[in-house]
């Protein structure tokens, strides 16, 4: 039987958090509408773009035709201004799954909504069904908020109050520690980047099911769809009991509380209390807001109340157990890594976490095990085995005062996840071992796997008949939900046989979690974390089969997409002092960078420079360009242009240091740093010495400032995201105050 929708993406005005901005819609609502369908249908789903831009959707966690997966340029053509594209698949599972734009960052202004597909036979017992989408939103233009991540600007962890400012890191005790994340380059602990407006279930902050009625079972099923936050879940009354994870049930067991990753979806199953509602409550993981349901009438049991997590508290724990974090995001020369030497260096065996070994199960064909496995189909049956033993176990959690590390300390490796039938392989013998570090640079707000972002990378073959098991060996402070389009995969934990399947997996910072692919698709499918700007920042493969290109996809080059995650972004500062005015202004992407800068002093000095830079590795990168100034302090009547290069480098303890040569045979070396010592106060200092070995005589060293000392510092005060108020002092500037404005 055929089912269809028709789905229209607009871009309209919408009042989300108390202020009127453009969002994008579907079907004039966000989320879009909840799409329901019954297992065995055939799916046929019309999307209209009424936008003046490209638009595209991506059906999370199904298995479907590579055609229709949805990311533009890769598999599925974009869907143009004006136009209507029409996805068409079987449905060969049920469960809870989403959809969303794979547009840019379509899917942080509203483009996502809930895919329901029921089973052919009910496998559970409930009275009610709930469909619960989970969002971030952010009033900013989301560009504009990717913009503002790679300037490093602190405004975001003053609002959400998550900074650690220097008089704060010396209350708690910290500076030692602080020493030692600044000597890995490193500002200290860090949970979450983004500030957002509101956090929103079904499109709104709170929400009330007061028609539920005392003792109905009610199947909620949550999809965490923001684009870049981990949620909480915490439940009031009784612990309710989770039945699915990703769309395929799981050994049902009691959670009292649960990190739901970005792009996951987790049902659980709860009872109505005949007195009171049940408060489920989704708090954002760096504690800065949550949302929350209510389910039934009457006084509200509420749902534990997470903390906000201590940073200082949890970098000093970091700094005592020596951890060495970060690593390079994109490397002095991207190639091809060997699997086996990165293994070694890491310290894994390659039977780490192995099924290999492992009794297979071989009551069915090999060919049917392959199928079932690759379809999800295997865990639609009811057990009534309950494992009472295993998952979160936080005994008093509403009595519990500090749970500051808790998202240093708890289970993230899915043991409380359990199969309900054996999810081997079966004996499918020839394994492909391969090892993905997650690496960034939080400075540049760069993402990668091996340090080689999406753009500088060949693709990663899969083969057909082959399990390939994939480590994630996290070397980030972030948590990374990273997910695989067209396919379901097994993550290795302690059950063994019965480990789980899923379709997005968590990583935990400083943490390796194991998984295996059964090659049994075609085509190229990519491989991401699911946090939308990382993805955007270059955390992402493409696995292929090595298939001829859908002819479909022809005039739709596959460099459109890659070109997503390495695109320019353009920042500037605008300063006006009492003494001087100044114009800063970059544009940067992953590898080459612009930079002007202009200082004029009214009391007759002046100062420009235009330079090119190319990024040998995170800390390291060449310039060459253009130098202008006056020869005489304080006078205009000579003004030099020189062409200047040289090499810039960020150096352990976050200094910037600048090493050139300009065309008169001068060198010039120059150290600066900014740090923030209170909320929204910073100082800044930048020091030089150029030696001018032109000058012959000491009047001539005399008359010119070129062979001395320059150097500047100052304070400023955050009065906005995009206004300060500075004071500084420039020895050839003089001492004064005024604004700065960035754009």
């Amino acid at each position: 039987p055929v089912k269809e929708y028709q789905l229209s993406i607009d871009k309209e005005k919408t009042n989300v958090a108390e202020k009127v901005v453009y969002g994008m819609t579907i079907n004039g609502t966000i989320p879009g509408p909840e799409l329901k369908f019954t297992e065995g249908e055939y799916a046929v789903i019309h999307v209209t773009n009424n936008m003046g831009v490209e638009t595209s959707v991506h059906w999370h966690g199904l298995l479907l035709p590579n055609f229709y997966d949805g990311v533009p340029y890769l598999n599925t053509p974009p869907i143009a201004p004006g136009e209507t594209f029409t996805y068409e698949f079987p449905l060969i599972q049920s469960g809870t799954y989403w959809y969303h734009s794979h547009t840019m960052l379509q899917e942080q202004s509203g483009v996502y909504g809930a895919f329901v597909i029921e089973p052919k036979e009910k496998a559970i017992e409930y009275d009610k069904d709930l469909v619960l989408v989970l969002s971030d939103w952010t009033n900013e233009n989301p560009h504009s908020v990717l913009k503002n991540l790679k300037r490093g600007n602190e405004w975001y962890g003053w609002k959400k109050g998550t900074s650690t400012p220097l008089n704060k890191v010396i209350a708690q005790g910290g500076l030692g520690a602080q020493f030692n994340f600044w000597k890995q380059r490193m500002e200290g602990a860090d949970i979450a980047d983004v500030y957002y407006d509101t956090f929103l279930v079904n499109g709104k902050p709170i929400q009330n099911y007061e028609t539920l009625k005392p003792g109905e079972k009610v199947r909620v099923r949550i999809i965490n769809a923001a684009a870049s936050t981990y949620f909480w879940l915490t439940f009031g009354g009784d612990i309710p009991l989770l039945i699915s994870s990703d769309g395929i049930d799981v050994m049902p067991v009691k959670q009292e509380m649960i990190l739901h990753g970005v792009a996951e979806t987790y049902d659980f199953v709860f009872m109505i209390p005949e007195r009171g509602k049940i408060e489920l409550r989704a708090t954002a993981q760096d504690g800065s807001g949550y949302s929350s349901v209510f389910l039934g009438a009457g006084d509200p049991l509420e749902a534990t109340v997470i903390p906000s997590p201590d940073k200082i508290k949890m970098m000093t724990m970091m700094a005592s157990m020596d951890m060495k974090m970060g690593a390079p995001a994109i490397k002095f020369r991207p190639s091809k890594p060997n699997p086996q030497k990165l293994m070694e260096k890491y310290g894994m065996s390659h039977d780490m976490n192995s099924m290999g070994n492992m009794e297979m199960n071989n009551d069915e064909p090999m060919e049917k095990q392959a199928k079932d496995m690759g379809n999800g189909q295997m865990n639609h049956t009811q057990g009534k085995e309950m494992d009472k033993n295993k998952g979160m176990k936080m005994k008093g959690m509403k009595e519990m005062k500090d749970l500051s590390m808790i998202n240093m300390s708890e289970d993230f490796e899915y043991n409380y996840l359990k199969a309900k039938e054996k999810t081997n392989y079966g004996p499918y013998a020839p394994v492909n071992e391969i090892l993905l570090n997650l690496t960034g640079n939080m400075n540049r707000y760069i993402w990668s796997l091996n340090g080689i972002p999406l753009s500088e990378t060949d693709k990663i073959k899969i083969k057909r008949g082959e399990i390939t098991r994939i480590t994630f060996n996290n070397l980030t402070m972030m948590h990374h939900p990273m997910h695989l389009h067209g396919h379901f995969f097994l993550v290795l934990n302690e059950h063994g046989e019965y480990s789980p399947l899923k379709h997005t997996v968590n990583v935990a910072p400083m943490k390796k979690i194991t998984i295996e692919i059964l090659g049994n698709e075609q085509g190229d499918w990519i491989m991401h974390c699911h946090i939308l700007y990382h993805m955007m920042g270059g955390m992402a493969r493409i696995f292929s089969y090595g298939d001829e290109r859908d002819e479909r996809m022809n005039g739709f080059p596959i460099e459109k997409l890659i070109h997503e995650t390495d695109q320019r972004y353009t920042w500037g500062t605008v300063t006006g002092m009492s003494q001087m005015s100044a114009v800063n202004i970059t544009t940067s992407n992953l590898r080459n960078q612009y930079n002007l800068d202009v200082e004029y002093g009214y009391n007759g000095n002046v100062e420009a420079e235009l330079t090119y830079e190319r990024y040998l590795s995170d800390y390291v990168r060449i310039f060459g360009g253009i130098n202008m100034e006056n020869d005489k302090r304080n006078s205009l009547d000579t003004v030099n242009f020189t062409a200047v290069a040289g090499m810039r480098f960020l150096t352990p303890y976050l200094f910037n240091l600048d090493i050139r040569l300009d065309s008169k045979i001068r060198p010039r070396i120059g150290i600066g740093r900014e740090l923030m010592i209170f909320p929204r106060t910073s100082i800044f200092g930048y020091y030089e010495y150029q030696f001018d070995f032109g000058a012959i005589t000491e009047l001539e060293q005399e008359q010119s400032f070129q062979g001395e000392l320059v150097w500047s510092s100052g304070i400023q005060f955050m009065l906005t995201r995009n206004l300060r108020i500075a004071g500084s002092y420039d020895n050839r500037y003089g001492i004064g105050g005024g604004l700065s404005m960035l754009f």
